[in-house]
């Protein structure tokens, strides 16, 4: 269990009060706030596990509106925090509200210490045992946590790589840039019995064509000018773990054949070398290129194509993941507020505009946009603009104006193709004549 200070937040503009619950939580480190505005600073400063609240803060102290905004913002900021509400005598109503809208409990006045003290203290109890929780759950996490998700398309390729991480294939990874394939290709790794040895990664386009051979296989002393020593390679230096190939589709074709052969014998030669050396290493690959395509103009080999694609992994692109780009968004404006201590949220333009945007960098590019937004947004919403994107037009939510547009676009392809044969477009449509009539009426087609 954490042993780090318990703190205590005390929101309340009573002055006697605040000195009445200092006295009472000794044993912990309490912070005063007087109102909103300096609570969420409070907040903002320190982690603080427990806030007493008052609904009734200025500048209204009669009505708890501005509590419950507090206790709103509070939760918003600090989803963790265990918030108890105080409230009046009289005032059960507004308390019974703000346990609805995720406070942790609420006491009425006049305070009992000791009753109070019992309140804060299980409301504490519960913080620092969700704590642990969250740390053992961080050390203990699986590879494909990083893959943020809630769309079927990512869960289907997520269930693939569980299931080939434990075995021998060589895997194949394609996708558009900025997908996550290396993400991915760390997860095939750290969920194969090769888990504990090396993961090496190599980046076939960004290494010139004329070095990329002895960063591949290493080279001899000597091999050639500039050879001062024995140098190893990837490939041998990824012994007994998993070798990363990326943008596989950039390798020269006059390393493919060797690449080939290593990949069938299991053994390496390096430059200037003669002897062979057997290296146990498990390959992925992965391109953002279409390897039929090449293979067809004779830009690469067949035969190498069907070696590392033993079992191939399409990765969906952002715009086909449904509902993925706002979950995202929301992740990574998350982890911006939290290392910056800056507390933003989307405004509704721009999470439409985010759902709707093409996002042809995918993920790198979404996250790319989200830190550059999240820097100049300057009130506490970020909006379409902040985000350079465009706000899209109004999208209606009416389940009956979408179901009549669905209705009208089919009834009216159906007429179109069946040249205004009523009988015929019935038949099509699987309904009756009177009820194809009643329904061109509601649509008002003719």
């Amino acid at each position: 269990m954490s042993q780090l200070p318990k703190r205590l937040l005390v929101v309340d503009d009573d002055s006697g009060l605040q000195s009445q619950l200092r006295w009472c939580f000794a044993d912990y480190d309490v912070e005063v706030a007087g109102d909103r505005p300096a609570a969420l600073e409070a907040l903002r400063a320190s982690n603080i596990g427990v806030v007493t609240l008052d609904l009734g803060l200025p500048p209204d102290p009669t009505n708890a509106s501005e509590g419950l905004r507090a206790l709103t913002d509070i939760l918003a900021y600090r989803p963790t925090t265990k918030v108890v509400v105080v409230t009046g005598s009289d005032d059960r109503t507004h308390a019974l509200q703000a346990v609805a809208a995720g406070a942790y409990d609420f006491y009425q006045k006049p305070i009992d210490a000791d009753v109070l003290r019992l309140i804060v203290d299980r409301a504490y109890g519960l913080h620092a045992l969700e704590e642990e929780l969250r740390r053992l759950q961080r050390q203990v996490s699986s590879p494909l946590e990083g893959v943020i998700s809630g769309s079927e398309q990512m869960a289907a390729t997520c269930r693939l790589i569980e299931k080939v991480a434990p075995t021998a294939a060589s895997v194949l990874l394609l996708g558009e840039s900025g997908t996550g394939k290396e993400l991915l290709a760390r997860a095939v790794h750290q969920l194969s019995p090769r888990a504990a040895e090396r993961f090496e990664a190599i980046n076939c386009a960004a290494i010139p064509d004329s070095l990329l051979e002895s960063e591949l296989f290493g080279y001899e002393k000597g091999a050639f000018t500039g050879a001062i020593k024995q140098t190893i390679g990837r490939i041998e230096y990824a012994n007994g773990g998993t070798l990363f190939l990326d943008e596989i589709g950039d390798l020269p074709l006059r390393l493919q054949g060797k690449l080939l052969r290593f990949l069938q014998e299991r053994v390496i030669e390096r430059l200037g070398g003669r002897a062979t050396i057997p290296v146990d290493v498990r390959v992925v690959c992965a391109t953002h290129r279409n390897l039929a395509e090449m293979i067809a103009r004779g830009e690469f080999r067949e035969d190498l194509y069907y070696r590392l694609s033993e079992v191939t992994c399409q990765i969906p692109p952002l715009r086909a993941r449904t509902g993925d780009a706002a979950l995202l968004a929301q992740a990574f404006l998350q982890r911006y507020c939290a290392s910056n201590h800056k507390p933003l949220a989307f405004s509704a333009d721009a999470l439409d505009a985010i759902a709707q945007a093409p996002w042809p960098g995918n993920v790198r590019e979404l996250e790319n946009v989200i830190k550059r937004a999240a820097i100049l947004a300057e009130g506490k919403r970020v909006t379409a603009a902040d985000l350079g994107l465009s706000a899209p037009a109004e999208v209606t939510l009416s389940l009956r104006e979408a179901r009549d547009e669905a209705e009208r676009r089919v009834v009216s392809e159906a007429l179109a193709r069946a040249g205004g044969n009523i009988a015929k477009v019935a038949d099509v449509l699987g309904v009756t004549r009177p009820t194809l009539y009643a329904l061109m009426t509601k649509l008002n087609l003719r």
